[in-house]
């Protein structure tokens, strides 16, 4: 059979477009997209997220669409839509709903849907294959089979790519997933990792992201206790990382669609079983109070300079580095707090997409900072490309009597004027 399938992938972004162009090398695939401009963009080999170049998108094997009949002919369906939160933490479902009453529509006997959105432990046994048994009649391991594998894609990191990073597999039951890890692993070079259940795969998946935003909570509290005592976090980093078995984190801004999103699936479906996780929430509550902190400390040190209204520079608007994507960007958060201080912002990031900003008001993109113009800099994001310019650049686009504040604490610098978090 895995020499007959025609693969349908459900979702073109930072997890589907990767999957679309490594699987079109072993087999015909249908991208499909409800954004209609995204698929038009990508038919003529543009990828706005900047993760795949023209000659990878223009194959014979792919073919990208926004009307969903195109898939109808698949007999693998893979799912790999965003699966955010509502404002209240809640888990946003209404993405996968709709991407499951998609494939339910044109669900065959002996087709296969795998599922590679971060859900809850259970969602695929409790919420998938229910939906897809009552729209479709059909039976689980019967007339369809289904399975999970974790997305890790890594946005911005040109070294993990799709092929590079192992692959968690799973199935409805022994035969879907022999089916499943033989499936990716015609693709995955770094190999695969077959579990015994679904609900173990995507508990795999969402602790994952979790024990990362822990871990960088834990560092931000670090930071906040001493700031208190007037000492450098990032000096006592480097000292402690000198032991073997150091984890190195460092401080920052966490936001985006997955390190600040998934600890709040895991937890819901933590209370559903009877228990409060306080842990997890713990650090979830200092991630989210980061940019409140930073920006108490910002107007701490102005009010200390008896800097009034300041010329500010604001560099880095993305959710993290070497990415185009807004969503969620904590950066954004900070530099609505910024606004209480100046009406003076001039916003500066080469990697962020500004049609993303055209409708929101009083955001001052630039295309190049002034010279000898600036107050207050304030970097929030380590993209490459701010490395690359070094501190001088930034240090030619300030007055004398400047601050440069650098969150990420990219530059090593033991300038007075330069300050990191």
């Amino acid at each position: 059979m895995i020499n007959r399938i025609k693969i349908a992938i459900i979702g073109l972004g930072y997890v589907g477009l990767p999957l679309a162009v490594g699987f079109s090398r072993k087999f015909k695939v249908i991208g499909y997209d409800y954004n209609a401009a995204r698929v038009e963009l990508l038919k003529k080999g543009i990828d706005s997220n900047n993760t795949k170049k023209k000659s990878f998108l223009l194959n014979n094997n792919l073919f990208f669409t926004n009307n969903r009949n195109e898939i109808s002919k698949c007999n693998v369906f893979i799912i790999t839509v965003p699966t955010p939160v509502y404002k209240n933490n809640l888990p946003d479902l209404r993405n996968l709903i709709s991407a499951i009453d998609t494939v339910a529509k044109y669900l065959k006997f002996a087709d296969t849907v795998i599922l590679e959105s971060t859900v809850y432990p259970g969602f695929t046994d409790e919420v998938l294959i229910p939906i897809l048994e009552k729209k479709t009649k059909f039976k689980i391991n019967v007339d369809f089979y289904a399975g999970y594998s974790p997305e890790r894609i890594n946005p911005g990191d040109n070294m993990k790519n799709l092929e590079s990073i192992v692959k968690i597999t799973s199935g409805s039951n022994q035969k879907s997933t022999q089916f499943i890890d033989k499936l990716y692993r015609t693709i995955i070079t770094a190999g695969t990792f077959k579990v015994s259940s679904i609900k173990i795969a995507e508990a795999a998946k969402v602790i994952e992201n979790t024990q990362r935003d822990l871990n960088i909570a834990y560092v931000n509290e670090l930071t906040i206790i001493f700031r208190k005592m007037n000492l450098d976090v990032n000096k006592i980093l480097e000292a402690a990382g000198t032991k073997w078995n150091f984890l190195n984190f460092r401080p920052g801004l966490v936001g985006g669609h997955c390190i600040s999103v998934d600890p709040f699936y895991l937890t819901y479906q933590s209370k559903k079983y009877g228990y409060n996780p306080k842990f997890i929430l713990s650090g979830r509550a200092i991630n989210e109070y980061m940019p409140t902190y930073i920006y108490k400390e910002i107007k701490k040190i102005l009010l200390y300079k008896k800097f009034n209204n300041p010329k500010i520079l604001f560099c880095g608007l993305t959710f993290k580095e070497n990415v185009s994507d807004i969503r969620n960007s904590k950066s954004l958060t900070l530099l609505k707090y910024l606004k209480k201080l100046s009406n003076k912002i001039e916003c500066y990031d080469p990697h962020a997409n500004y049609n993303d900003f055209l409708q929101k008001d009083k955001i001052n993109i630039i295309k190049e900072p002034k010279k000898n113009y600036y107050d207050l800099i304030i970097i929030t994001v380590s993209h490459d490309y701010f490395k690359e310019l070094g501190i001088n650049f930034f240090k030619k686009s300030a007055k004398k009597n400047h601050l440069i504040f650098d969150v990420k604490s990219i530059f090593k610098s033991e300038d007075q004027n330069y300050i990191t978090l």
